[in-house]
């Protein structure tokens, strides 16, 4: 199993090469199915264009939209393979099987169908599937959210029963820290699934935080490579694989942080918000208790507007207040060694003390410690972090 990213799918001339990576798999001897995303910017495009018509669209159309395209992209590779002499077979994610739930521009898969794959892969076949996208039981078109065609691969990986499911990209691999952020970043060539997911789930862009709880459900190999640079990547391992892994793994960052503040909610209504976040897939972290009916939380700035509906709705069944404070990132270190090693933290308060940097919140788990602040010290605390705690190592 392969997945092609959209930058690896970008222009004619890149399908091109992924279509004699295609070739050199197949003649080492294996059955090659292989997940596409859409060309580097197409879904931004159509976004684009369904908000100069409407601010705020229906979501069922965005997914009717914004999945077609992944459909041209697996249309030119598969003209691109067949121009070489190899059969190959494009198929949409509802030509698959692939059943999703009715959560537009979120959904989670529920069940994947293999009939039509084995039989495509019987015939001698290169199967190329359109990621991102499933459909609903209704039949709707759906999608995954954004790297949601990660999610695709390891779901396909997983019920193949493939060796190995590997996801090709723009980069060699999952880094310490993100290298546009710190020059000093360097790749991982293992990482145990729990600090993964806890990297994908903080910012690091690499996968899709849901591909990986998949991955880690079913025990699927996951293995991230460069589509421009021929290397091993970096393996994402299973607890008892008997690998020696480092203490701490990484740093993930995240801008675009909001911090929500409310005031005078009471607990039933806290309840009601929270089921509301979990029906429309609304993500919150860094969860605080701040006093008798008062909470705050973090989430993407993308999410504010409808967390802010939410919280209007409720507030005119029973009157609360809320503050939200902009402009904030989140910088997570993540690793086992976290919670057991209280130099980390000490570290952690000597830089934000160093860089006149009050925290709006921070929060620690077995493998993880989160520090919500000013997106402007974010790159400052990120590097020297970086260099403590990954590089020298205290």
């Amino acid at each position: 199993m392969q997945k092609f990213g959209g930058t690896s799918v970008g222009t004619p001339e890149r399908i091109e090469a992924v279509a004699e990576q295609l070739t050199e798999t197949v003649r080492a001897g294996h059955k090659v199915v292989v997940v596409v995303s859409a060309m580097a910017g197409e879904t931004n495009r159509l976004l684009g264009l369904a908000h100069q018509i409407d601010s705020r669209p229906s979501t069922r159309e965005l997914d009717m939209l914004a999945a077609s395209g992944e459909q041209a992209s697996i249309a030119l590779l598969a003209i691109a393979l067949i121009k070489r002499g190899y059969p190959a077979v494009s198929l949409l994610a509802d030509q698959v099987g692939i059943l999703t739930d009715n959560k537009f521009s979120r959904a989670r898969i529920l069940s994947v169908a293999t009939e039509r794959l084995w039989q495509e892969l019987e015939q001698g076949h290169i199967v190329i599937v359109a990621g991102f996208q499933g459909r609903d039981i209704e039949g709707n078109i759906t999608t995954l959210g954004r790297g949601g065609s990660d999610t695709t691969a390891v779901a396909l990986a997983a019920a193949l029963k493939a060796d190995e499911c590997q996801i090709f990209t723009d980069v060699d691999g999952i880094y310490s820290i993100d290298p546009r952020i710190c020059s000093g970043a360097f790749r991982l060539p293992l990482v145990d699934s729990d600090s993964m997911l806890e990297l994908a789930s903080l910012g690091a862009k690499v996968l899709h935080s849901r591909s990986i709880e998949y991955a880690a459900t079913h025990q699927v190999p996951l293995r991230v490579l460069s589509s421009f640079k021929p290397d091993q990547g970096s393996l994402i391992c299973y607890q008892g694989a008997g690998m020696s892994l480092p203490k701490l793994t990484g740093i993930a960052c995240q801008k675009d942080e909001v911090w929500l503040q409310l005031t005078g909610i009471s607990s039933a209504l806290q309840t009601q918000l929270f089921k509301e976040f979990a029906r429309q897939s609304v993500e919150t972290d860094l969860f605080t208790l701040l006093g008798p009916q008062q909470i705050g939380f973090s989430l993407n700035r993308s999410d504010l507007s409808v967390v802010e509906d939410l919280c209007r709705e409720l507030a005119a069944k029973q009157s609360f207040d809320w503050l939200v404070f902009t402009g904030l990132a989140k910088l997570s270190i993540v690793g086992v060694g976290v919670k057991a090693n209280p130099a980390v933290m000490a570290v952690v308060l000597e830089q934000l003390q160093a860089l006149a940097a009050d925290p709006v919140t921070m929060q620690c788990s077995e493998i993880k410690l989160s520090v919500l602040l000013l997106e402007r010290h974010l790159a400052s605390l990120a590097n020297e972090l970086h260099r403590l705690l990954l590089i020298e190592e205290i």
